[in-house]
């Protein structure tokens, strides 16, 4: 019964998965990976000649010059990754859990609330980014006409890092928040009623009983939420790569828009391309593991 499953597991996932492994221990390059080189003939045939520059076993050094910064910007990149990742989650999270709250309560339109607090999610990502960069233009974009109106001069929001970054976070927010939100509220409606009643009862406020019955309650849906924001935020590569697009002078950069442009800009650098790519997998398994073990310390079964 699984062996349909696996097949298929084994072509998409295990095949690539061990080849781009294989491929960091190379120094297979767009220029190197073919170890003939064939050439038309006057008679029309090919004749092959082996290349003298054919890719190489070079073991371990794409990871050193990778880790010790003699070739890209690995720990630049890391960094602001790590920032993006923190920033993303966090607001995914709080606000997706305020929003939950607010419209698990009884009220008018609740139904209309939540189809449009879901929307977001189903517009595709790269819609939503091109949206959000034109928001944000210097001279055309609707943020700096507000600022103008009100007496403040424009900002050029994708000239330095930082504002660069918020304008990359504030739309994974926009895209990340939905899921949180739909998430929390299936978690919240699993909740037996009567607990809050009870509480009610005994005289808890409605701060006591989102502490005491809310985030307890929330604990099993939040750990896997917040795990599986953490892996798609981290690798979250189309907001940073159509918003910012790395800019200014690549300092907003990520692993995984670091990881594309080494492989598919200028001279195809696929060695290279796989070691980032083995990296951000290790980087993910290792704080999944750490993660599961703080799980369990806490009572938690995953």
């Amino acid at each position: 019964m699984v062996v349909p499953v696996v097949a298929v597991l084994a072509v998409l996932i295990f095949y690539p998965l061990v080849n781009g492994i294989w491929l960091t221990f190379t120094d297979q390059t767009e220029a190197n990976q073919v170890a003939e080189i064939c050439t038309k003939s006057i008679t029309g045939g090919e004749v092959c000649r082996e290349n003298p520059n054919a890719w190489s076993f070079v073991g371990l050094d794409n990871y050193i010059n990778v880790l010790t910064g003699k070739v890209g910007e690995f720990w630049q990149w890391t960094g602001t990754t790590l920032i993006w990742t923190a920033a993303g989650v966090a607001f995914h999270y709080g606000l997706g859990l305020g929003l939950a709250v607010m419209i698990h309560r009884e009220m008018r339109f609740r139904g209309l609330y939540r189809v449009m607090l879901v929307l977001p999610w189903a517009v595709p990502a790269f819609i939503s980014a091109f949206a959000w960069k034109f928001l944000f233009n210097e001279r055309l974009g609707l943020v700096n006409s507000v600022l103008n109106a009100i007496g403040v001069d424009s900002v050029a929001w994708f000239a330095n890092k930082s504002t660069a970054l918020f304008v990359a976070v504030v739309t994974n927010i926009w895209l990340g928040v939905p899921f949180m939100m739909v998430a929390l509220l299936g978690g919240m409606q699993s909740i037996p009623e009567e607990l809050y009643e009870s509480a009610e009862i005994d005289g808890a406020t409605p701060w006591q009983r989102f502490r005491n019955i809310t985030l307890p309650g929330l604990r099993p849906v939040s750990m896997t939420v917040i795990l599986l924001g953490t892996i798609w935020t981290f690798n979250m590569f189309p907001i940073i790569f159509l918003v910012t697009e790395g800019q200014p002078a690549g300092s907003t950069e990520i692993l995984v828009t670091g990881a594309f442009r080494a492989a598919f800009e200028g001279i195809r650098n696929y060695s290279l391309a796989s070691t980032y790519g083995v990296l951000i997998l290790s980087i993910l398994l290792i704080f999944s593991v750490f993660y599961r073990r703080v799980l369990r310390k806490q009572g938690e079964v995953w």
